[in-house]
């Protein structure tokens, strides 16, 4: 196992790529501060802070998940090894792909 420094290109792309999981972080921070804050006349006021609740743990998760992702290909990186596969895109097409269908049976059925 070599400790090599990757290719500058390649250890960019990787910082990229975190800061593309923490762009999304602050997009789900914001859609939770909006839902509590704006949406007053979709649900109770006790649901709109459980999804406001939910949105922004959310967004911590995605932001501590990405900052994992980008250690554990940065480590391989350097060692040589075969990138690590993620489950992190396939859990966020989940539950936003839920979380939006909610918001939109919501809308719709209001």
């Amino acid at each position: 196992m070599k400790d090599s420094e990757p290719d500058y290109r390649f250890t960019l792309a990787n910082e990229r790529t975190f800061l593309a999981y923490v762009r999304t972080a602050l997009a789900l921070d914001g859609a939770g501060l909006a839902v509590v804050q704006f949406l007053t006349k979709v649900g109770s006021q006790r649901g709109r802070e459980i999804v406001g609740i939910l949105l922004v743990l959310g967004g911590l998760g995605t932001l501590l998940a990405g900052f994992l992702r980008w250690r554990m290909v940065q480590a391989a990186m350097r060692a040589d090894d075969p990138l690590p596969t993620s489950w992190i895109p396939l859990a966020l097409t989940v539950i936003l792909g839920i979380g939006s269908l909610v918001a939109a049976l919501s809308l719709a059925l209001r």
